[in-house]
């Protein structure tokens, strides 16, 4: 079981976004029983495109973010699942009640790049016909002949999601922060 999702993770993680993008938007179909790639290829035209570039980012990011919760239990010391365990919780409760929640706080940072990726990453979909934002400044622009404007507006929307992002998540990490356990150090005061 472990070489399979070893092997899952590592086809989706290493195959670039804009090639899967491809595969699930015009081989998936081809691929999958007569009936059901019929169906996927007549879609209506938002659905029949977006249903797609949706799966690709959904798999892309989740083998991503199962890298980064793999690394988290794996940077744990190998006593605390011993200690958990000599404490009489079975394996599923030491991962609930010990280990998940030490390495939920050390994965916070990387998920919070995962999350401005998947963000930023969504614009590949325009290769599909998706019409996303990139894609919407990009047609506003063919409409009004106003470039800067049109692209201007897209680059103010990323970064105004990417900021409720990153606020949100510095908001949840000082939350859930054990102070002097895992996250940034204070400075020395004076005296100590």
């Amino acid at each position: 079981m472990v070489r399979i999702c070893t092997a899952y993770v590592e086809v989706f993680r290493n195959i670039p976004l804009l090639v899967q993008m491809f595969l699930w938007f015009f081989v998936l179909p081809e691929l999958l029983p007569e009936a059901a790639g019929d169906w996927m290829k007549q879609l209506p035209p938002p659905w029949g495109s977006y249903l797609p570039a949706v799966l690709c980012l959904g798999i892309y990011t989740s083998v991503r973010v199962a890298e980064q919760v793999r690394a988290g239990i794996q940077s744990l010391p190998r006593g605390q699942m011993m200690a958990g365990t000599a404490l009489g919780l079975t394996l599923a409760q030491a991962y609930r009640q010990v280990i998940l929640p030490q390495s939920f706080r050390i994965i916070l940072p990387p998920l919070t790049s995962e999350f401005l990726n998947c963000i930023k990453n969504s614009s590949v979909a325009l290769t599909i016909g998706v019409m996303e934002l990139t894609a919407r400044a990009r047609a506003m622009q063919e409409f009004s002949f106003q470039v800067f404007e049109a692209f201007a507006a897209a680059t103010v929307i990323y970064l105004l999601a990417n900021l409720v992002v990153v606020l949100g998540m510095r908001w949840l990490e000082a939350r859930v922060r054990v102070p002097g356990l895992i996250g940034a150090a204070q400075a020395p005061q004076a005296g100590h």
